[in-house]
Order: structure tokens, then C-alpha cells, then sequence
């Protein structure tokens, strides 16, 4: 008989089940949570320990960043104790203000200012139009403040700036109730042309009182104006014309045959306080605003007077005190900014 041997079908050895990604995860998940439950620990230690020692060298015990980073108001405090802020400054002074007119080439007015790290770039656009019938000896004026992602890492692309519109109407009102531009000194003809000012201002760096920068680069937008020449032409229209045709004999009689400054009357001038238990601080970062519940900004005009006072939410302040020693700190502060755009307007001049 012939004996058939079939190979047996033997089962293969299953590979060693991975580890589910998930649990992988929860794994990841709880390590670094202990680390940052230890750290925090750490640091509540260290943070009693130094209030009991009456110690200051928080960098002997652990880094500065992350102490800063898990309580940031427990580390603005520690510096308030000593009448002192993380970058050195006093409680009352504003950080270094730099200011350059003609930053924009192709507008008829320009102006970049930095206040810190804060940056702002103005420029205002004029252009012909028909005035309203309510007011036909007048001009207008249109400001619009952008805040591109490239200014902070809380302005997320297609989604515009909470901040943007809210600043903007704060400019328009402050500029018009403090008198600083006559509507009227924009008219061309009456009731048929006058001047609109277009004033764009990007906020190339966030880094706190945004409201000021951008109002110290409005005003000096406004200051390095030149008005462009217009003319009519044959139809009667004005059109704006070349510095060479105003040259030529025209016609009819030139609106204006040169450039001209715009006349302005009182500057306005702000400057933004955080209150914070029984200290002000002038001129905060993006940092001590994100942390402290009150903020306070008061407008000045250049005669010292009192323009608008405003203060967007937070506690209910007990003591007028304070407002006054807010008004006291803007006017030193008005004082300085005056000077430092003297002072560019002088260089402007020179050049």
C-alpha cells in the first residue's frame, strides 16, 4: 500500500500585538502631565518659600520662564512689591518712543512710530469728492486701523482683529471732538468739491497700547500732510495736476497752485494705565494688559485739557483719586510726545 503523507497546515505564530495608538497617547499624556504637576508643585514651594525667606533670586531655584509662564500675575506682583517691572522700568515711565515722518513715499502724509516694540505705520490718502448736503463747505475724513496676522500671534489669518474696529471708531472720535482738524479748512468749492482724507494705519507689532501708538502716528500722519494741487479742467471738474502743469498756464483759475500744510489746531495726545491693586502702571505691554483687569486710557489735547477718558470694563474703582493721578501721569507723558514730534518735524524740515 502506498503511503500519502500530507504536510500538516500548522497555524503561524501571530506577531505581537502593537500598542493601540490611543493608548500610546495616554501614555505620553500622563507622563508629561506628572512632570508638569511636579513643576507646578515645585514652584508653589519654592514661591512659599521665598515669601517666608523675604528671597528674591528666583533663578537660583528654577528658570525665570517658567515661573513666569504658570504665574504670571504672581510674577508681575513679585516686581511690584519693589516698585519695579520685568523690564526694568518704573511703575510711571513709558517705554522709549522713536518717531519717523515720511515713512510712505506714495502718501500724501506718512508717519512710522514705535513705542517699544510696538510699531505703527500711518499714511493718508487724499482724493477729490462732492460734499454732503448737510454740511457743503466741509470735508471728510476716514480712518481705518488693520492689524495683519504679522502683528501678534493672536490675529489669526481671514479672521480680522476684534480690536481693529474698536480702535478705529476710538480714533475717529477722538480726533474730531478734540479739534485737531477743521473740516472745513478740507473745501475746495462749496457745495461741489472737497478734500477726503483716507487715513490707513497697520499695526506692524502688538506688543500693548495699541490705542496710543496708533494715535501718536495719526497725529503725526496728519502733521507731515502735504495737499496736493487741483485745478479745473475744461468741464469744469477738479482734477489733480502735476507740480509741472501748474507751470503752464491753465485756462481757467487753479483751486490752489501749490501744496500746502494742513492747518491743525490742538494735538491729541493718550496715554494707557493698568490699575492694579495700589499701583498704576503707564504705558503697559501685550503681557501685563492680558493679566490685569483694569485699563484706563486718557486723552489729552496739547493745551493739557482733557479730551475723553475711557475705560473698557473691569472692577468698579472706588477712589477718583486715581483718575486724577491717571490725568497727572498723561500730562507728563503729553509733554514728551509733543517733543518727540517737534523734534521730527524739525528734522523733516532740515532735509
Amino acid at each position: 500500500a502506498l503511503l500519502f503523507s500530507f504536510p500538516s497546515r500548522s497555524k503561524k505564530a501571530k506577531p505581537p500585538a502593537s500598542t493601540p495608538p490611543d493608548c500610546h497617547l495616554r501614555r505620553v499624556f500622563r507622563h508629561q502631565f506628572s512632570k508638569l504637576v511636579r513643576l507646578i508643585a515645585k514652584t508653589s514651594e519654592f514661591y512659599r518659600m521665598a515669601a517666608a525667606n523675604g528671597s528674591s533670586d528666583l533663578s537660583s531655584e528654577m528658570e525665570v520662564d517658567a515661573f513666569r509662564r504658570l504665574f504670571p500675575l504672581r510674577y508681575h506682583e513679585h516686581h511690584l512689591l519693589k516698585s519695579v517691572r520685568p523690564d526694568a522700568r518704573k511703575l510711571g515711565s513709558a517705554r522709549d518712543t522713536t518717531l519717523a515722518l515720511g515713512a510712505v513715499a506714495s502718501a500724501d502724509g506718512s508717519a512710522l512710530v514705535k513705542i517699544g516694540s510696538t510699531t505703527m505705520l500711518a499714511a493718508i490718502k487724499m482724493e477729490v469728492m462732492t460734499p454732503t448736503v448737510e454740511c457743503p463747505d466741509e470735508g471728510s475724513i476716514a480712518i481705518e486701523f488693520h492689524m495683519p496676522p504679522i502683528c501678534s500671534p493672536l490675529v489669526r489669518p481671514g479672521r480680522p482683529a476684534e480690536a481693529a474696529s474698536v480702535i478705529s471708531k476710538q480714533l475717529s472720535d477722538t480726533i474730531l471732538s478734540s479739534g485737531m482738524i477743521d473740516l472745513k479748512e478740507l473745501c475746495l468749492v462749496g457745495g461741489k468739491a472737497a478734500w477726503m482724507a483716507y487715513l490707513d494705519i497697520y499695526c506692524l507689532d502688538a506688543d500693548g497700547a495699541l490705542f496710543d501708538t496708533a494715535l501718536l502716528s495719526a497725529v503725526a500722519a496728519f502733521s507731515h500732510l502735504n495737499i496736493p494741487v487741483v485745478s479745473l479742467n475744461d468741464d469744469g471738474r477738479i482734477v489733480l495736476v502735476s507740480e509741472d502743469t501748474v507751470r503752464l498756464k491753465l485756462e481757467k483759475e487753479p483751486v490752489n497752485t501749490e501744496k500746502r500744510k494742513l492747518k491743525l489746531n490742538s494735538l491729541p495726545f493718550s496715554l494707557t494705565c493698568i490699575l492694579h491693586k495700589n499701583y498704576i502702571l503707564t504705558d503697559p505691554t501685550a503681557e501685563e494688559e492680558s493679566i490685569m483687569e483694569t485699563i484706563v486710557t486718557v486723552v489729552l489735547d496739547s493745551s493739557h485739557q482733557l479730551v475723553s477718558l475711557n475705560k473698557p470694563g473691569g472692577p468698579v474703582l472706588s477712589h477718583t483719586s486715581v483718575i486724577q493721578d491717571c490725568i497727572g501721569l498723561a500730562r507728563r507723558r503729553a509733554k514728551k510726545l509733543q517733543s518727540v514730534l517737534n523734534e521730527a518735524i524739525s528734522d523733516m524740515e532740515v532735509d
